[in-house]
């Protein structure tokens, strides 16, 4: 059995979850069931960053405590978690005790190594951002922030920094030696790309209490706080257990690959490895960047009033039917247009029209013809079925590892398209007509099977779409759970159809 310590970013609580941080679990909780189907010990790691000037500042305006305000906040993406059937196995707070104890400590460390150090700061700040901006890079947006656009404030004060720049040179050389580090391509480019042409400045890690007083406080000068972006990306090591369970550490760490957006890409892939680095501390061994759901060209944001919300989603469509669709529609690494046309139009072609009817009419056909009981008759695999089923066993794992979701969920769907049409070819009803019982039985029985393998490798995908179709096969759940059930086998199936999987929606 191998390890597998997969994470997502903490999303921060300053406002409602949205698709966008359901199209981050979602395919983590993918992978991260893969992984299990394999026979990995997988440890899945989520939560919340709740620190920070724009978390405080929101609490005020709504005449709430600030930890009343990060409990309720907190809460809502564990329950949005709990309704998505998110697998995770440890859910973390930056306001947990002990991850603030593993932050001060990690300060203290590196300040006796000089890699952090007080020093004047002048320069310019956006709150919503969290992020500090020089006098170069806003000339160019004519003084607002780069990223969101939004005003910035001038600040003149003394800070505490630490020394990114010390292993610019160091992380160069581990992205050349390391290509796969940062995933898709397009993102490793951009990080290498940056690298080359840009000097790294030191990172300001503290904000003084007189203006920020909601963070870590600093561990040995009492008139600061700790940095939210600093703090919170030391979520990933304080979580594996670093300073207080050492045996956990070592079992878990490194991360085998860290799911982002890919908005915070140089916060992970530049700052992140380089405090692992300065901490001497192995980096992740992949950071995996995907890509924005845009509403028609638009990235979704809270500002622009585009966000998708889950919840309402929900209520609409089952929780299936919205992971297939945000994990078939476009490749992981790329950008998406979300639309409800576009989601119903999956729902009904491909979950109700392609595998929700293969079901239904499958189970009707053994329940019809031989009442629910179908034999496994001495026979080899179809010839109709085994290319797809020779070609699903050789590049299942390989896209599954290489987080090609899409690709995998395309090769699935050839087979269940090669199935409802070796029901059209076959014509079953004429069998029976003509009494080839023998032949029917078989016929049927390669049906199911096939759809119970089918059901192997969508499971991580769909996984509560597939314990209802291993259900009415007859077949106990968790004996399937194991990518070496994909493998044709020969035992009967005792059926029990129930409703169709997927209802069609109406397209107005």
């Amino acid at each position: 059995m191998s390890k597998f310590y997969l994470t997502t970013p903490l999303y921060y609580v300053n406002a409602s979850p949205h698709i966008g941080h359901c199209y981050t679990n979602i395919g983590a909780d993918t992978l991260a069931r893969f992984k299990r189907l394999k026979g990995d010990e997988v440890f899945f790691l989520t939560g919340t960053d709740e620190y920070g000037e724009k978390i405080y500042k929101i609490a005020h305006q709504n005449k709430e405590s600030i930890k009343f305000f990060v409990d309720r906040a907190s809460e809502k993406f564990k329950n949005l978690w709990k309704i998505l059937n998110i697998s995770y196995d440890f859910f973390i707070r930056t306001t947990d005790e002990f991850h603030q104890q593993v932050v001060k400590k990690v300060v203290s460390i590196l300040f006796e190594k000089q890699d952090i150090y007080k020093a004047k700061y002048e320069g310019f700040y956006c709150i919503f951002c969290e992020a500090f901006w020089s006098k170069a890079q806003i000339k160019e947006t004519e003084g607002s922030c780069p990223d969101c656009k939004r005003k910035v404030e001038e600040i003149k004060e003394e800070n505490y920094f630490f020394k990114v720049s010390r292993y610019q040179d160091w992380l160069k050389r581990h992205l050349k030696n390391n290509p796969g580090f940062v995933k898709p391509k397009i993102r490793y480019n951009e990080v290498l790309g940056f690298l080359e042409n840009n000097t790294l400045n030191d990172l300001c890690i503290c904000r003084p209490k007189k203006r920020v007083s909601w963070g870590i406080d600093f561990p040995f000068d009492s008139d600061y706080v700790i940095y939210v972006w600093f703090d919170a990306l030391l979520n990933y090591i304080s979580g594996a257990g670093l300073f207080y369970c050492e045996e956990k550490f070592k079992k878990w760490w490194p991360a085998d690959i860290q799911f982002i957006g890919k908005d915070i890409l140089r916060q992970h892939a530049v700052i992140w490895p380089i405090m692992l680095r300065a901490l001497d501390l192995e980096p992740p061994r992949v950071i995996f960047a995907h890509g924005w759901w845009k509403v028609g060209e638009e990235k979704m944001s809270k500002s622009k009033g585009n966000i998708v919300d889950p919840y309402n989603l929900i209520k609409e469509f089952s929780l299936d039917t919205i992971r297939y669709f945000l994990l078939r529609e476009i490749p992981f690494g790329l950008d998406g247009s979300f639309s409800y046309s576009a989601l119903i139009n999956r729902a009904n072609s491909d979950l109700a029209n392609d595998l929700g009817n293969l079901l239904y009419r499958s189970l009707n056909m053994a329940e019809k013809y031989f009442l629910g009981k179908v034999n496994p008759l001495k026979k080899d695999i179809p010839e109709e079925f085994l290319p797809l089923i020779e070609e699903l066993k050789e590049s299942y794992v390989k896209n599954m590892d290489n987080i090609e979701f899409h690709t995998c969920l395309e090769r699935i769907w050839r087979f269940i398209n090669v199935m409802n049409k070796f029901v059209e070819e076959k014509k079953p009803w004429v069998m029976w007509k003509e009494k080839r019982i023998d032949e029917l039985e078989w016929f049927i029985y390669s049906l199911l099977e096939g759809i119970r393998i089918v059901g192997v490798y969508l499971y991580p995908f769909i996984p509560n779409a597939v314990s209802s179709i291993f259900t009415q096969l007859g077949v106990k759940v968790n004996e399937q759970l194991s990518i070496k059930k994909s493998e044709w086998q020969r035992e009967a199936f005792y059926v029990k159809k129930e409703k169709p999987l997927f209802p069609r929606f109406n397209v107005s």
